[in-house]
């Protein structure tokens, strides 16, 4: 005759178990969230950094430009900021579409000041804006976002209003 095991036994045996298969199971919500992105950071501002594309004549511009997303953010924009490589910029979100104006106080190099409509359309350019100027540079008409270049970079790649905008 087989003696059964005692209470403390039986009891060691059934933890194991529940807690083999507790560990067995799949995890559904594990499986189906993604790894966490890490989000590439601007050295100098620490604003994040995301693609954005123009396109003029179905050319594709691509550039890497920093999130000014916030209030604060974009108050500062490129202040102080010497220098700017051709392919990089700051994008400034308007949520809801405004009218927007801009100005070059504190600010160093040149850039295009790049309106984008509500279609996500370039609406208007302001060339090579005057560093240090004071002198409200505006949109014309309500804005989703306002995209900062180096100062001729645009006319370099042949952007006009009408080109579309993705970010």
């Amino acid at each position: 005759m087989r003696s059964m095991p005692s209470w403390g036994t039986r009891g060691l045996i059934a933890v194991g178990l529940m807690l083999a298969a507790c560990s067995t199971q799949p995890n559904d919500t594990a499986a189906k969230t993604p790894p966490q992105a890490t989000v590439a950071r601007h050295a100098e501002s620490g604003l994040p950094v995301v693609p954005l594309t123009v396109t003029h004549d179905r050319r594709r511009h691509a550039f890497r430009v920093e999130l000014a997303s916030t209030s604060a953010e974009q108050a500062k924009g490129l202040m102080f900021r010497t220098q700017m490589g051709a392919n990089e910029g700051m994008i400034f979100p308007m949520d809801p579409p405004r009218l927007a104006s801009f100005w070059m106080r504190n600010t160093v190099i040149p850039l295009d000041i790049i309106f984008v409509g509500e279609d996500r359309r370039v609406l208007n350019i302001a060339a090579n804006a005057v560093p240090y100027a004071e002198t409200p540079i505006p949109s014309a008409g309500k804005v989703s976002a306002v995209l900062e270049l180096i100062g001729g970079r645009a006319a370099a790649l042949g952007i006009v209003a009408g080109d579309k905008v993705d970010w």
